[in-house]
């Protein structure tokens, strides 16, 4: 289930405060690419192992945050940079 409208339009980005928007589907797809090579690692340095869902892409589109199970996590450790 996506992250709901009215939430949407309040969250930030908490290291920039800049506005996130659903991420596009192939980026998502790109990304999940990375996940299954074992190439890909949050900004925290920590491998990402599961499949991403979904996630909130940074207005600059620097930056995803992973949506898990509908509750996005925003933490800057443990987003991706782009």
């Amino acid at each position: 289930m996506p992250v709901r409208q009215d939430l949407l339009e309040i969250l930030v980005c908490p290291e920039s405060q800049q506005a996130v928007a659903p991420a596009p589907s192939d980026l998502i797809a790109r990304l999940n690419a990375d996940i299954q090579a074992g190439k890909l690692r949050n900004r925290g340095g920590s491998p990402v192992e599961a499949e991403i869902q979904e996630g909130l892409l940074r207005q600059d589109g620097k930056v995803l945050y992973i949506v898990d199970d509908s509750i996005p996590v925003m933490l800057i450790e443990e987003s991706i940079e782009l």
